[in-house]
């Protein structure tokens, strides 16, 4: 599937384009599956939440909206969010684990089924739920640590601590500092775990082993992974704006309103359509280039290639 050496950039996408193509029954079964249960749950739950969308855009007018109104939308905006973001976790984990699997075994040449790919997978779901679970929230983290200086200086400055108007202007200057501080450093944790995934999946480690072994692998090459990331997280966003275009589309000429203004089941289901297939078209992209860039850099770091080509039987 992909050369036994150091792989470029191209041959990293390629890679991942073409176990998807010879092995598109796995891929797409697996990522069908996934992307359409979430969907189905995700629209389930918008569509029982946000049945009308009316009280909500009369937040946007003050003279209208009183205090339960804001509550209540609040309170829907949360829950919904909530349980949407818990089944697409839930959806990611699986997909990125049984895909993980599927692209280790192409290197070799060697098909998958869905039924391997899951039997192989699923002793490694709960540690990988664990790592998945922890990444947001050292990424959030850092960022939040950036902020703090000048949100500390505002809060000052708001309680009358700093003496006049300079300490505003000081507080708002460390703000936007810090953000693009807390960005970098958001940035930086990303990267430097972004390979613990595919460690945690194929090396069976735990989740901390798999973080450090991350960390190791990524050393003095964060700049051109962060790249790759980029390009696979550009990628993505394409596929889904492609996805999403007919669909959005169709929902207009059928329903004949904005689904902005008003939620209906026909509207979440033609849109939902659309994200589906964007995700099922996805899935398979990032987790495919994920796993390469890790094979890659333990073929940098460790000579993998080896016994990559001494697995295949060459």
């Amino acid at each position: 599937m992909v050369p036994l050496r150091p792989l470029g950039v191209g041959e990293i996408l390629d890679g991942a384009v073409t176990t998807t193509r010879l092995y598109w029954r796995t891929v797409f079964g697996i990522s069908a599956a996934v992307a359409l249960g979430t969907q189905v749950a995700g629209s389930t739950v918008t569509g029982l939440w946000f049945r009308d969308l009316a009280g909500l855009n009369k937040l946007s007018d003050p003279d209208t909206a009183d205090l339960h109104e804001v509550l209540d939308a609040f309170r829907k905006s949360m829950g919904s969010l909530t349980v949407a973001s818990l089944v697409g976790l839930v959806g990611s984990i699986i997909a990125s684990a049984m895909l993980t699997i599927v692209v280790s075994r192409a290197v070799l040449g060697r098909p998958t089924s869905v039924g391997d790919a899951w039997r192989n997978a699923r002793p490694r779901l709960l540690a990988l739920t664990g790592l998945f679970l922890l990444l947001p929230v050292l990424i959030t983290a850092a960022f939040a640590i950036g902020l703090t200086p000048g949100l500390a200086v505002a809060a000052a400055s708001d309680a009358g601590l700093s003496g006049d108007l300079e300490g505003g202007g000081a507080g708002a200057g460390l703000l936007v500092l810090g953000g693009f501080a807390g960005m970098a450093a958001a940035a930086w944790v990303w990267v430097r775990f972004s390979l613990a995934a595919p460690a945690l999946m194929l090396e069976k480690q735990g989740v901390f082993t798999a973080m450090r072994r991350s960390a190791k692998l990524v050393k003095g090459a964060g700049w051109r992974i962060f790249g790759i990331q980029v390009l696979a997280a550009f990628i993505v966003f394409m596929i889904g704006s492609m996805a999403q275009i007919p669909t959005s589309l169709i929902d207009g000429i059928v329903t004949g309103e904005s689904s902005m203004d008003h939620l209906t089941w026909t509207s979440l289901i033609i849109n939902g359509i659309g994200s589906a297939i964007g995700s099922a078209l996805a899935l398979p992209i990032t987790a495919g280039m994920t796993a390469l860039l890790y094979m890659d850099q333990r073929i940098r770091r460790e000579s993998l290639d080896i016994e990559l080509a001494r697995a295949a039987g060459m």
